[in-house]
């Protein structure tokens, strides 16, 4: 099980969220717990995890929805993920 650790922006940006649709953030608590038990290996295909480059290099995005994406940075030893950003393509880059 990985510990969490939140940005002040992905604080800021989760506080958003839920000020929109019920659904999103429902998912977003799902790919939360995902992240939490596994890390990146929890995370589905259909997602498309992966690594990100420029800005965000080395930190991991997943597509929650087709325009809600989660961004991390995950550290092995010890099991801690950085939870970094949440929110629409239009937010994040």
């Amino acid at each position: 099980m990985y510990e969490f650790i939140f940005t002040t922006q992905f604080k800021r940006d989760f506080r958003k969220l839920q000020k929109g649709d019920f659904t999103e953030v429902k998912l977003a608590v799902e790919v939360l717990d995902l992240l939490r038990e596994n890390g990146v290996k929890a995370i589905p295909s259909q997602m498309k995890p992966h690594k990100l480059k420029c800005k965000y290099k080395g930190d991991w995005e997943c597509h929650i929805k087709p325009d809600l994406l989660i961004i991390w940075f995950q550290i092995e030893a010890p099991k801690t993920i950085k939870l970094i950003r949440i929110g629409s393509h239009s937010d994040l880059f």
